[in-house]
């Protein structure tokens, strides 16, 4: 297992920044088995959103606002794109600057856990497999 690529792709997925789509392209460049590959990337990104989940689940303003630095502003755009678009929002849990707080309010919003981890993981998926199409 790709240790690496798991706790990159685990970190960029919650709100700390990281860059697992380049870790993965260059393990892809290295000859790296594009599968496992994708599946490791996928298996981490959706780690960290489940703890960022878990922390909406459980948090408070107070959480939010002094761990995970989110502004009040950030936290009522997730809601309301969750509220607008529901939970087949959660598909685009992968989305830069949207992606984490979205995961956060399904956690807010009490969203089931077997029906969030289906579609971030759906979503991730795919994004990490489109990523990996061109070294088969």
């Amino acid at each position: 297992m790709d240790w690496a690529l798991f706790f990159s792709a685990l970190i960029s997925s919650t709100l700390l920044p990281g860059g697992s789509e380049a870790l993965l392209l260059y393990r892809l460049n290295e000859g790296g088995d594009a599968v496992a590959l994708v599946l490791v990337a996928t298996a981490g990104n959706v780690a960290g959103s489940l703890m960022t989940y878990g922390m909406g689940r459980l948090g408070n303003e107070a959480l939010h606002k002094k761990w995970l630095r989110m502004s009040g502003e950030q936290v009522a755009r997730a809601e309301r794109w969750f509220a607008l678009y529901g939970k087949p929002a959660l598909l685009f849990a992968w989305l830069p600057i949207v992606g984490d707080p979205l995961c956060l309010v399904a956690g807010l919003l009490r969203c089931a856990v077997p029906v969030f981890l289906l579609l971030v993981t759906l979503g991730k998926f795919a994004r990490y497999a489109l990523l990996a199409l061109p070294f088969g």
